[in-house]
């Protein structure tokens, strides 16, 4: 951070409201840095306990000073009361601490600040109000930084909480110092080296309370209390949230008894000023190298002799180092967009050379090989030096007890920037420490000890897309583009062209008839042939000697060319005189026909009547595409999708979209779900089908912003998260990828903590709950296509279309096993598919599902694995998931729906029969019942079991009617003789879909067999419907009319 040549800290104390009334003078001290800035003038304690001092002192800062703003940024103000004793004879003043204060500089407070006041444990704490306190104003002359540098910065603070689980060896008695370090880099060459000392070791016992306060990196101090930072608290979390190693749910048990054992305690905090150059640094260094070390060790601490050290202490200290560990935290996650904070759990490791270079590329130990630049006093390790400025009066009278009252701050507390001014580290630590300490620090993995510790920074590195800015930028992707202008040409065009020139030339004609023979009136009665042949032929006479006869055809002509060009494609001349006969018949035909259209509506006054507006809903529709799909009739699905009449409703899109996704028309689909989201920018599903069909078409940086904005949009939506987590897998940021994982887990948990209290507080009552807890179902459908999605959950009632989620049945019970994000895969139907998305979607979540499962695969699993490879039409590696599902759960109706759709596929109809018997014998449907019973049914036709197949499909009318349906249930009638009720289900059909040829066949037959005119057939394909009805109709005497 940038910081001006030099400021001035001016620090005020105008009173204090801390003091009873048998305290009668007293005065403050004010230290920074080690260092007495001065004491205030003795003051006479107020009846009201108030003791007005009015002091003043100030500090300098600058960069090359002791104060820097590092400085500032870790060491607070330290402000001690004591009380000034009556003077006795021959004696000096009797100076008694009272209390200490601390005031945080950080925020470089301009006005008032209410400093508590901690009281000394060796004194009279009855002197002090519990809630007393000092008045204190800190104010600085110039500005430390400007607005613009204050933004561009960052401020970075470390909270070592303690280490875990720790050797054996490690014994609460003996003077030890547990030490922990680790270096940040800043700009240029510069390194910041934040030292973490003087660690309690605690034996077995009670957890560290949650929350507890952070302590300021301060050596023993006179009030313990002043210790803590304000308004900065330990608050813990979740191990699952956390983005340490011991994050699994097998870890929790593990945890849970290392904090209860012994342990390591600094609950320290220590901070850092970034400039913008040391921000990009830290970035950089981030972006290079993913780990960074944070270094662990325990050091004896020396007999506090007096005097020099002697050469036998020397050697002494010479093997007081040991127990040098490692432990390594990944910092990608500070570059994820919006992460301000790491915490978590790491392992840590003995040190060795070679290892700590291979992950993090550092090559200096900080213990060991730059301990030159830890600036650690050596009485630091146990308590600072006294400061000895002394400016007043009243502090040479106390020389002898300032050691006791002054700050006992150390150096060793927290890491000096500047060496020079402090005394470095002995140069003989590595001789002989290094072979004890690799002997030593093994003990850390065999312990299993970890770290926990917190970094974090004032604003993110990265910072998060806002909501506004998703917003904008879905919108420009999705806007739609302007359409053309409308082509004056095209064979509709030329058609109506034409149609409007024969009106006109009729109408002129007819003009000229009635300027020759004058109007026919109503009453004048029908004019005889005779007399009409006359007028023909004189009128024709009159046409062709004015010239009126060739203008009129010159009129024509002109759309008559534009016909050829544009209905048929004319342009060249024909090979020989038979293509051109041939295609002037065709011509002709289809000219006199659209001028009978033209001369009929001219005459009759009146348009063609409309089509009539069809019976069906847009649900049957969506029925009726599906059938076709599982028929694999794909044209006529894709008719059936483009027929839903609610062009403003998202599902429909959704629908159609799906579709085309899944037989490799990534274009149209994005187009459909594009539209979708035009309809409504609110709608999750819509975003994330968005972002999927950008996966297939390979635009990553759109998909990223789909998926963005999906989550943002809905961040209770575990699909999205999981989604989003996928995508980032594809893309290998495995750090993002795990934030959105847990996200989506920590969601599911919630969900499911909701269920079940839900659940057992319905059984306290004795009641049924109300709404089931019903989680989405997924169950392989029609053997092609999409799966359904169970229409009582609740992203069914959100009107999410029924086709996308691809999820796995999870029931609740009271204990249920360990829930995984994985629970629902969030996986769209249309990603199943190799040729229509990248299969690494569906291989990495069902892999994710394989890792999280406890006791192995579920039937479920099998189940969705299978589905994916009846998609891909390898029907060998399905069978054999089926097989597994089958051995898991054979009372699944799902799993038996499955295998007899992949019986009928390979045309072992005999098998599929037995399998979907079985479906339907179960109490509970399975979740495609719809086409069990339209296969079944076709299975017992071929069988010739008309009566079993009528009732099977009148289970499927009564179920979901459709055309497929009730054509079912009027052959197998038919088949039986009974033509009454065939006719009836046949009418059903036809009303419902009046173009399938089929049901215009078998009407066909039933007419014939009743005598009637037959039906026209509508181009039917089905060779031996049509032999049968060619047979009946000569039968009955009809003939064959295709002769």
């Amino acid at each position: 951070w940038y910081l001006l040549p030099s400021t001035s800290f001016a620090v005020q104390v105008p009173d204090a409201k801390t003091l009873k009334s048998n305290v009668l003078v007293t005065l403050v001290r004010v230290e920074y840095n080690g260092e007495v800035l001065g004491d205030s003038p003795k003051t006479d304690v107020l009846p009201s306990g108030t003791a007005e001092y009015n002091f003043s002192t100030s500090f300098e800062c600058s960069p090359d000073g002791p104060n820097s703003l590092d400085v500032i940024v870790q060491k607070p103000l330290l402000l001690t009361v004591l009380e000034v004793g009556p003077r006795e004879k021959k004696k000096p003043e009797k100076i008694t601490p009272l209390g200490q204060a601390v005031v945080d500089l950080l925020p470089l407070l301009q006005g008032t600040v209410f400093a508590p006041l901690y009281a000394v444990p060796a004194s009279s704490s009855e002197k002090l109000h519990p809630k007393g306190g000092l008045e204190v104003t800190v104010s600085t002359k110039e500005l430390l930084l400007s607005a613009t540098q204050f933004s561009s910065g960052n401020l970075l603070s470390i909270t070592m909480e303690a280490a875990y689980s720790v050797p054996g060896v490690f014994t609460v008695e003996g003077q030890q110092n547990y030490m922990a370090c680790l270096q940040i880099p800043a700009a240029g060459e510069k390194e910041l080296l934040l030292l973490f000392q003087n660690g309690i070791l605690k034996a077995d016992g009670e957890k560290e309370p949650l929350p507890r306060p952070k302590n300021w990196p301060l050596g023993t101090i006179l009030a313990p209390g002043a210790l803590a930072i304000p308004n900065s608290f330990i608050v813990g979390g979740p191990y699952e949230d956390e983005d340490g190693d011991l994050t699994r749910s097998k870890d929790r048990e593990f945890r849970r008894q290392a904090e209860s054992t012994k342990r390591i305690v600094w609950d320290t905090e220590r901070r850092c000023y970034l400039d913008a150059a040391a921000v990009a640094v830290l970035q950089k260094r981030i972006a290079e190298c993913h780990y960074w070390p944070v270094e662990l060790c325990k050091m004896s601490m020396a007999s506090g002799g007096k005097g020099k050290t002697s050469k036998a202490d020397k050697g002494d200290e010479d093997k007081q180092i040991a127990f040098h560990g490692v432990a390594y935290v990944n910092m990608m996650h500070l570059l994820c967009p919006g992460v301000k904070q790491i915490r978590g759990a790491f392992r840590v490791f003995s040190y060795q050379d070679s290892e700590v270079f291979e992950k993090t590329r550092i090559q200096h130990s900080i213990f060991r090989d730059l301990r030159s630049q830890l600036s650690l006093a050596k009485e630091g390790l146990r308590t600072s030096p006294v400061s000895r400025a002394a400016p007043t009066k009243a502090q040479k009278e106390d020389k002898d007890s300032s050691g006791t009252v002054r700050s006992r701050e150390a150096h060793g507390t927290m890491v000096a920037l500047f060496p020079r001014h402090s005394i470095s580290l002995c140069q003989h630590w590595l001789q002989t420490a290094r072979p004890r300490e690799q002997c030593l620090s093994p003990q850390y993995s065999e312990a299993g000890t970890f770290l926990v510790m917190e970094i974090k920074l004032d604003r993110p590195l990265v910072p998060k897309r806002l909501r506004e800015e998703l917003v904008r930028r879905v919108k420009e992707m999705i806007h739609p583009k302007p359409e053309l202008p409308p082509w004056t040409g095209g064979a509709k065009k030329a058609v109506e062209a034409y149609e409007k020139c024969v009106t006109s030339v009729a109408a002129a004609i007819l003009r000229e008839y009635h300027e020759l023979f004058g109007k026919q009136l109503p009453g004048q009665g029908m004019i005889d042939h005779g007399t009409l042949e006359e007028q023909r032929r004189q009128l024709n006479y009159e046409l062709n000697t004015s010239g009126k006869y060739f203008a009129f055809k010159e009129q024509l002509k002109h759309s008559v060319v534009k016909i050829v060009r544009e209905k048929y494609l004319k342009t060249e001349a024909f090979e020989n005189q038979g293509q051109l006969q041939e295609f002037l018949s065709e011509l002709y035909v289809f000219l006199v026909g659209h001028m009978h259209i033209a001369l009929n509506k001219l005459l009759s006054g009146e348009n063609v009547s409309s089509t009539p507006t069809p019976c069906t809903t847009d649900k049957q529709l969506w029925l009726f595409a599906r059938e076709a799909e599982a028929n694999r009739d794909l044209k006529l699905a894709s008719l059936f999708y483009r027929q839903v009449r609610e062009p403003q409703f998202s599902p429909s899109w959704l629908d159609y979209g799906a579709f085309c996704l899944l037989h490799e028309d990534a274009t149209k689909a994005q187009e459909c779900f594009k539209k979708a989201l035009c309809l409504d920018p609110q709608h999750t599903q819509s975003l994330l089908l968005c972002g999927i069909v950008a996966v297939k078409l390979q635009h990553y940086e759109e998909a990223e912003i789909f998926f963005e904005d999906a989550c943002c949009l809905e961040p209770s939506s575990i699909i999205a998260w999981t989604l989003s987590g996928l995508f980032y897998e594809l893309q290998n940021n495995y750090i993002r990828a795990e934030r959105n994982f847990r996200e989506a887990k920590k969601l599911l948990q919630a969900q499911l903590e909701e269920e079940r209290r839900i659940l057992e507080a319905a059984e306290a009552e004795g009641k049924k709950p109300s709404t089931a807890p019903v989680h989405l179902i997924s169950t392989p459908c029609y053997g092609q296509g999409h799966l359904p999605l169970d229409q009582h959950s609740k992203e069914g009632k959100k009107k999410f279309p029924l086709c996308f989620l691809f999820v796995e049945v999870r029931r609740v019970s009271v204990s249920p096993p360990a829930p995984s994000c994985w629970g629902v895969h969030g996986v769209p139907a249309p990603l199943t598919t190799t040729c229509v998305i990248p299969p690494q979607f569906v291989h990495k979540a069902l892999a994710h599902e394989l890792l999280s499962l406890q006791g192995g695969p579920t039937c479920a699993y099998y189940l969705a694995l299978a589905w994916t490879y009846l998609l891909q039409e390898d029907l060998p590696r399905c069978e054999e998931c089926v097989c597994e599902a089958i051995r898991i759960d054979p009372t699944n109706p799902n799993v038996w729906a499955q295998k007899g759709h992949l019986c009928y596929l390979k045309k072992d109809f005999d098998k599929a029969k037995n399998c979907y018997e079985r479906v339907i014998s179960f109490v509970e449907d399975a979740v495609d019942m719809h086409i069990v019973y339209l296969r079944l049914g076709s299975i017992y036709l071929e069988e010739k079991e008309y009566g079993r197949a009528k009732q099977i499909y009148l289970l499927a009318c009564d179920n979901s009617a459709s055309c497929l349906t009730w054509l079912g249930v009027g052959i197998a009638c038919y088949r039986m003789k009974e033509m009454e009720e065939a006719e009836d289900a046949l009418s059903e059909a036809n009303a419902l879909n009046n173009t399938n040829a089929d049901v215009w066949g078998y009407l066909t037959l039933i007419c014939l067999h009743v005598t009637r005119s037959p039906f026209p057939q509508l181009g039917l394909q089905n060779s031996e419907l049509l032999q049968e009805i060619h047979t009946t109709q000569s039968r009955f005497g009809f003939g064959n009319p295709s002769l």
